[in-house]
């Protein structure tokens, strides 16, 4: 067991309610993640303690779900879900129960949960393990196996159908084929489920590893239609050739997610998905495939996209800049240096040298224009890159400028200038102003 403080919790826990005569065990994601030789991400203990008697042991524990036999009991900044036995009965709503048993056979608590894999318990002192459900085996083969009729479980839970898709694309599992064959039958159940929550697996399907594979198997599933239409539709959309010998854009899409760097920063990955999304809309054959407009496009439909999906306001807006500026860098060799400084100052650039990496490597593989950007950010100092301002628009009032349109114009070629160095002083910036807008304007 890691050795960690979240898991000395858990322990503790565990060591506490045997010693007050109840049952306990780990249970669920993090024994699932330890047979396979990973560390969790957090612990959750199973006991026939109620809620009541769990929170005697623990008074300042929290009930975060006491209905349904869930406290939280936290050490600094470590905390441990401490969950009843319990079976639950009818979901009328698609997501929780209408109401719950409690139960003291911790079997009945093993046949309530989603998949094999994920319903297993652990003494973490003695490594007893209780499989009622050939959840070891499943792990050992790779396959993620709703318990029971799988059906009967996505019918209880719609989201469990992504969370299966989540599980195979992270651990490179197979989906068990009465358990895919359930997700296709059932997959339009899912607009039932709130955007918030379909967001939040989307999100792990993205920066939990296995990307590609995951949105592979949302298209196989059903899935992707019903939540990104927008994707389903690059499937078929022809590129030009000498610019993508890969093929359609779905496929230099899923290139893209294959590629994307471990743990990688959420709003790149969206970038990735969304970069192109305004390519079919935009698709005509001209001369050759053209996709005129297309980042514009791209830019409008990513707000749409994120917005019905509930994304935060500083999420959307990164991913629109990354969609809205992937195409500049092929221009970088042409521009001002004035223009690439400001391009370099952009936020998180770090991430559009990654979208750009990817991008090059899933097409062309010309990295050109990204090594010439990656050098430049590098190198280039944040005093270059952002250097105090020359003049303030109280400079050109004071050196008798009306205020009017023409400050916003005077101050950018001011900067410019700088930028290029070619002004670095007060006195050489007003010298500028004059000579490309004339003297005073002011009585």
């Amino acid at each position: 067991m890691a050795a960690d403080s979240s898991a000395e919790l858990a322990r503790s826990i565990v060591s506490t309610l045997h010693a007050n005569g109840f049952e306990a065990w780990l249970v669920g994601g993090c024994v699932r993640d330890m047979l396979l030789g990973r560390v969790p991400k957090d612990y959750d203990v199973s006991t026939d303690a109620r809620p009541d008697q769990v929170l005697a042991l623990w008074p300042q524990a929290r009930r975060v779900g006491a209905k349904f036999g869930v406290i939280l009991v936290t050490d600094g900044p470590d905390s441990v879900e401490v969950v009843t036995f319990r079976s639950d009965e009818a979901y009328h709503d698609g997501r929780r129960p209408d109401a719950v048993r409690f139960e003291k056979d911790p079997r009945q608590d093993i046949l309530r949960r989603d998949f094999t894999i994920n319903a297993l318990m652990l003494d973490p002192f003695t490594g007893e393990i209780i499989d009622h459900v050939n959840g070891r085996q499943d792990l050992i083969d790779g396959v993620i196996r709703a318990i029971g009729d799988p059906e009967t479980r996505f019918a209880e839970d719609h989201l469990r159908m992504l969370r299966a898709i989540r599980f195979a694309a992270r651990f490179g599992f197979s989906i068990d084929p009465a358990t895919m064959a359930a997700i296709r039958k059932l997959h339009a159940d899912i607009a039932r489920i709130s955007a918030e929550r379909i967001r939040d697996e989307l999100s792990r399907i993205l920066t939990e590893g296995g990307a590609r594979r995951g949105f592979e198997l949302l298209d196989e599933s059903g899935l992707l239609v019903d939540i990104l239409p927008e994707i389903a539709a690059m499937k078929g959309v022809q590129q030009p050739p000498e610019f993508h010998p890969e093929g359609d854009v779905w496929t230099h899409t899923l290139m893209m997610l294959e590629r994307l760097p471990a743990d990688p920063p959420l709003t790149l990955t969206l970038g990735v998905l969304l970069h192109d999304v305004g390519k079919p809309p935009t698709f005509r054959v001209a001369e050759r495939i053209r996709f005129d407009g297309h980042v514009d496009v791209g830019v409008r439909m990513t707000e749409e996209i994120l917005g019905r999906l509930k994304y935060s306001n500083d999420e959307v807006e990164q991913v629109q800049a990354l969609v809205g500026n992937h195409m500049r860098f092929a221009e970088v060799f042409n521009m001002r240096e004035s223009t690439v400084r400001r391009f370099l100052r952009l936020p998180h650039f770090e991430q559009h040298l990654q979208l750009n990496r990817l991008d090059c490597l899933s097409s062309n593989g010309n990295l050109d224009s990204y090594r010439f950007m990656q050098q430049r950010f590098e190198q280039l100092p944040e005093e270059q890159l952002r250097p105090p301002r020359l003049l303030t628009g109280r400079d050109l009032i004071d050196a008798g400028y009306a205020p009017g349109p023409d400050f916003s114009r005077m101050l950018e070629t001011v900067e410019d200038a700088q930028l290029e160095g070619r002004i670095s002083s007060r006195e050489e910036a007003l010298q500028l102003v004059v000579e490309r807008f004339g003297i005073r304007t002011s009585e």
